[in-house]
């Protein structure tokens, strides 16, 4: 019993020791082969810690890589929102697009039912051309023939013009001749047909107190009654001291200019 308890004793000493005494621990561990193994023990708690550290700096980065994912993921859901708004477009568009080609292809079916009856009207046309160019033809026959006719006339309407011109200033001359006597006047210059200062006078008329420019138009016109006027003006530049008398004759003298010569001192001689 006794050696018993001095073993436990030892027992006791020895744990302390190895527990407390670091060199005995190790001295211990060497007779026994456990230095090497604490060694290695050593150096696997420090590959541990190495490890440790490594996977703490790992998981702080699969931290940053989860809030990194987590942000791509949600701006991946917004991209699937958006892409399906997208997709509703496409397909909306698609729907339109459709119409509009069932559309174009209805346009197309009347512009050809359009293109046919233009066609018919091109033929129409052509032949409604080649009648018009013959119908101008014969116009242009006309034309010329209706020229020939209208020269004839005008060189009629001249030669009636002439001679009734110098009927009605053998007319205007009798009749002026009573109204000048009445008048108590001498004519001493008469003239048909003068010419003064390069305007033409159908009659011209002078006495002794008197010039009387006459004017001898069929069926004059308001013009013609400026035009008298403007000669009686050159007239009296050369009779200077006589009295300037216009004298407008015709067989067909309208109310317009019968009221244009009132107030213009303007004799009238119808026949």
């Amino acid at each position: 019993m006794a050696t018993n308890a001095s073993d436990a004793e030892l027992r006791r000493r020895l744990l302390r020791l190895i527990m407390e005494d670091e060199e005995f621990r190790l001295a211990v561990a060497g007779a026994i082969g456990l230095r090497e193994i604490l060694e290695e023990l050593r150096w696997l708690r420090r590959k541990s810690l190495e490890h440790d550290k490594r996977f703490e700096s790992i998981e702080r980065k699969l931290l940053e890589h989860d809030k990194r994912f987590e942000a791509i993921e949600r701006k991946l859901l917004e991209h699937d929102k958006r892409f399906e708004a997208i997709e509703k477009k496409l397909l909306e568009h698609d729907r339109r697009f459709e119409a509009i080609e069932r559309k174009l292809l209805e346009h197309d079916k009347r512009f050809e039912a359009i293109e046919k009856k233009l066609l018919e009207h091109d033929k129409r046309f052509d032949e409604l051309n080649k009648r018009i160019d013959s119908v101008e033809a014969k116009l242009y026959e006309h034309d010329q023939r209706l020229d020939e006719i209208n020269k004839r006339l005008s060189n009629v309407e001249l030669i009636v013009g002439a001679m009734a011109e110098s009927m009605y200033s053998r007319f205007v001359l009798d009749d002026l001749r009573e109204d000048i006597r009445e008048r108590g006047e001498r004519i001493v210059e008469r003239r048909r047909n003068a010419r003064i200062n390069d305007e033409d006078i159908d009659l011209l008329i002078a006495t002794d107190k008197s010039v009387y420019v006459v004017e001898v138009k069929v069926k004059p016109r308001v013009a013609d009654v400026g035009a008298l006027l403007a000669k009686a003006e050159i007239v009296a530049r050369k009779y200077s001291g006589l009295k300037i008398v216009p004298v407008l004759a015709g067989a067909m003298i309208g109310s317009e200019v019968l009221g244009y010569v009132k107030g213009k001192n303007v004799e009238v001689y119808i026949y």
